[in-house]
């Protein structure tokens, strides 16, 4: 009989040198565990786009596939996959074609229905995707109606590492527990984030389950305010990233992290001879009403 290994599963003819992989199919339905009287909605939302910059370009495809949670995580039911594409008014590049392999037949005349979208997506009371700060923005741009929902992302807010696995994308992760599935459409993705929230953590429990906790803590957006320019390859390094908009680098980290930074800004970029034209940085706390906008 084979094994099922958290690195994929393991064919017992092969032994521990051999690996299968087997086609990702997430059925409609009860899923047969956890206790479905205590459940809550969720969904998991992908969309492709042409571009990476939301200002720049525009949403194609949008895939949304509800199911419902118990208080411990385990996921209980399953619904089915809604998923619409879009003309964009214009011809898709070649670069927007080879990474989601539509072509302007496929979305030509196309449209999402906003109102069963908002519908939805208002529906859960968690917006999970494996990019959200890539997903969210467009979200709420093309759909006014669910905007300010609570969001949480699976790429950031699970520590994948610490639970045996290698790298943070999708398809790789989803293949580390023993499945593949047909990448880069929004409807084969959003399979791939649900089956990856049904998985089971060494610990016995779901991913899930920690991304909920981990999703409900508040945290705080720490912005460099006015860092001296030779400070920025110290905040890079530290995993600030720059908002071109506000002009300033900024992270996010945690409430119980908060202190440890405001200590290392004060030594890294706000000591004197820093050149920094502010006596210190900013401060937001956030929560998963507010995050990755």
């Amino acid at each position: 009989m084979a094994k099922l290994a958290a690195a994929g599963r393991i064919d017992a003819a092969g032994g521990e040198n051999t690996r299968v992989l087997h086609r990702l199919d997430v059925r409609e339905g009860p899923t047969g565990v956890g206790n479905d009287a205590t459940s809550r909605v969720g969904i998991v939302v992908d969309v492709e786009t042409t571009s990476t910059i939301v200002d720049l370009g525009a949403m194609i495809e949008l895939a949304v596939r509800p199911f419902r949670f118990d208080r411990d995580g385990v996921i209980t039911h399953i619904g089915r996959v809604h998923q619409w594409l879009e003309d964009p008014g214009t011809p898709l590049s070649p670069e927007t074609t080879a990474i989601t392999g539509l072509v302007d037949a496929d979305v030509a005349g196309r449209c999402i229905d906003d109102e069963e979208a908002v519908r939805l997506l208002r529906s859960a009371s968690i917006v999970v995707a494996h990019h959200a700060a890539f997903d969210r923005p467009w979200v709420e741009r093309r759909l006014e109606g669910a905007r300010g929902l609570d969001w949480a992302c699976s790429f950031r807010q699970v520590d994948w590492r610490a639970n045996g696995f290698d790298g943070r994308a999708l398809g790789y992760l989803l293949q580390q527990t023993g499945w593949f599935h047909e990448g880069h459409r929004a409807g084969s993705d959003v399979d791939a984030l649900l089956q990856l929230l049904r998985h089971n953590f060494p610990h016995d429990r779901t991913v899930l389950s920690v991304l909920l906790e981990n999703a409900a803590m508040p945290s705080w957006i720490i912005r460099a305010e006015g860092a001296g320019f030779a400070a920025k390859d110290l905040l890079k390094a530290r995993g600030y990233r720059w908002d071109p908009g506000r002009k300033v680098w900024w992270t996010e980290v945690s409430d119980d992290d908060r202190i440890a930074e405001e200590f290392w800004l004060a030594g890294n970029v706000y000591t004197a001879g820093a050149g920094a034209r502010v006596l210190g940085p900013s401060y937001e706390q956030v929560t998963a009403a507010g995050r990755f906008l």
